[in-house]
């Protein structure tokens, strides 16, 4: 290296540590709040516990178990017991194809419009098969139909819904 390359990989180092020291939250911003943290009256906090639906706190609860370099679920009797009934689930739309009306998406506990949030893992997602098309939305949406547990899905869920329909 020359003395010119060094020099401007200094200057470069100085500028990326100096931005870093920046992104870091300050003493003074209390925890639970800042960059990443959703205001309970924020359009994107997680969705409010109803009675109607399947919670995603039991869904999310599911266990893992590795076999043969694959992560599988392992479903606990509360889980078991929503296998192949009529269940409603209640979440964000994330299409798998283009279009306003979609018959094939995932539901995920989440937002996609969300900046600093990920669908999260497949404990978070339902695959969901509509027997009519749900138009397309950034609200939460309910989708009614025959659940599934999925022990060893191809795509790696571990939720799906079949013969789908919207609820109002």
């Amino acid at each position: 290296m020359n003395e010119i390359t060094l020099r401007a990989a200094a200057g470069l180092a100085a500028v990326l540590i100096a931005a870093a020291a920046a992104a870091q939250p300050s003493p003074a911003v209390p925890m639970g709040t800042g960059p990443g943290i959703h205001d309970p009256n924020s359009p994107f906090a997680p969705l409010p516990a109803r009675a109607d639906v399947v919670p995603w706190s039991l869904l999310t609860a599911v266990k893992t178990r590795t076999e043969k370099n694959k992560v599988l679920p392992v479903f606990d009797r509360p889980q078991q017991a929503l296998h192949q009934k009529t269940q409603r689930v209640q979440g964000f739309m994330m299409p798998l194809e283009p279009g306003e009306k979609q018959t094939h998406f995932l539901l995920t506990s989440v937002p996609l419009t969300c900046a600093f949030c990920v669908p999260g893992g497949p404990e978070s997602m339902v695959e969901v098969r509509t027997r009519t098309p749900v138009r397309y939305t950034l609200d939460p949406v309910v989708v009614e139909g025959r659940f599934a547990l999925l022990e060893d899905d191809q795509y790696g869920l571990y939720y799906r819904i079949t013969e789908g329909v919207g609820v109002k």
